[in-house]
């Protein structure tokens, strides 16, 4: 190996990606046990190399130069094989730092709460202090010197300007957890989450429903691998480029997600707009359906609609852990507001807004099988629809009118 990266745990790792869109070198994700880092290290057959959860420290003994800031935080991400010497750096410190800046979150002056203890903690902390923050927290599940415990932290909850997360809490592929209840902390000004995956934690969706500037990891992981690229092969990465690769990431990861009525034509774009982009397809209906191995009328036959409900948010929490997919829901899936949180996570939700003379019945719709029961429906789920949606697209048209409008908002 080359270029690379080297972890525990690598099958959802973005880096991959990131580093062949940032330049044109062969980089490859090598997962190691914890007894094979040290034949690794000292054998350093590469040139280049990124280091993650949980080696960033480890690979440190192996050094024989490491920079300020990384010896500063205690942590090292990059190292550089030069002339058979190993040079240590941490390009997590300018990541996170670009990050915030990008965001607009104000640190200076401001008191900031770091939830965790390990490597990324100690890069927050190392930022928190570059970008002048007056107070900061350090925040552990077990009383330790120099960290306070999140009961004491939720006792001090009205002084906190700023939460910066660095533990796994909410990262795939246990999506939906947060490791503090937003809603406590009623003065926040900006959250910080170094989770990437999902591309909106749960923690950063509480923070923005609450109309709090808050952002994930993913621009974070771009630039730290643009300033390890210009360490590896000694070229300069411009911001334009970090942006670009950035933004087209994210569209490329983020699901698209269609919401609307019974025969809005969910399923039949869903279909056809998963080939034109060669994306996965999935629909709630039709999981719900194979796990249950009945059909969606027998469901509400045999078992009801609470027990339909419950099947159908636990499809779309297997759904919601994709990337890069198209997934319709069912017509009643805006009912529980836990679907959208959900999907939201990785997703962009389009509302398929077909009017109500252009809906039909069918039988196989057990809430819609008449005009009256389909016009009861869509009376109740309307502005559902409009309020759970990013964007609302008109859906009178023809199904290649409705995918067009989707695709501009999304390529």
């Amino acid at each position: 190996m080359e270029y690379g990266c080297i972890g525990e745990k690598l099958a959802h790792s973005f880096s991959k990606e990131i580093h062949n869109a940032l330049t044109d070198y062969q980089y490859e994700l090598k997962e190691l046990a914890k007894d094979e880092v040290d034949v690794f290290m000292t054998e350093h057959n590469f040139k280049a190399i990124n280091v993650t959860i949980p080696y960033k420290q480890t690979v440190i003994p192996f050094l024989d130069f490491i920079a300020d800031e990384a010896k500063e935080i205690g942590a090292v991400n990059t190292v550089v094989n030069k002339a058979g010497k190993l040079f240590g750096y941490n390009t997590d410190f300018f990541g996170m730092k670009s990050l915030i800046e990008r965001t607009g979150i104000v640190v200076e002056n401001k008191t900031v709460a770091i939830l965790g203890g390990g490597g990324t903690a100690k890069t927050a902390e190392a930022v928190s202090k570059s970008l002048g923050a007056k107070t900061i927290y350090k925040v552990s599940r077990s009383s330790k010197e120099s960290f306070i415990t999140y009961d004491e932290l939720y006792n001090i909850s009205d002084t906190i300007d700023v939460i910066i997360n660095t533990t796994p809490v909410g990262m795939y592929p246990n999506i939906y957890e947060s490791a503090v209840e937003i809603e406590r902390f009623k003065n926040l000004s900006g959250v910080v989450d170094a989770v990437y995956n999902p591309l909106r934690s749960k923690l950063v969706s509480d923070a923005l429903n609450r109309n709090i500037k808050a952002v994930g990891g993913l621009y974070m992981l771009v630039a730290q691998a643009a300033f390890a690229v210009e360490y590896f092969i000694d070229i300069k990465i411009e911001k334009d480029k970090i942006e670009d690769v950035f933004n087209t990431l994210f569209k490329k990861k983020e699901n698209i997600v269609l919401i609307g009525m019974p025969s809005s034509g969910k399923s039949t774009v869903g279909n056809i707009l998963s080939k034109k982009l060669k994306r996965e397809f999935f629909d709630s209906d039709l999981l719900v359906a194979e796990t249950e191995n009945m059909t969606i009328p027998d469901i509400f036959e045999s078992k009801g609609e609470a027990y339909f409900r419950n099947a159908e948010t636990e499809a779309i929490f297997t759904l919601s852990k994709n990337n890069s997919s198209v997934i319709s829901t069912g017509g009643g899936a805006v009912l529980n507001k836990k679907n959208i949180e959900l999907l939201k996570e990785n997703g962009k939700v389009f509302f398929l807004d077909r009017p109500l003379e252009m809906l039909i019945t069918t039988s196989d719709r057990p809430l819609s099988s008449n005009k009256s029961d389909l016009e009861k429906r869509y009376n109740e789920r309307y502005d559902l629809y409009k309020a759970s949606a990013d964007i609302k697209i008109d859906a009178s048209g023809t199904v290649e009118d409705v995918i067009n409008q989707i695709m501009k908002v999304t390529e």
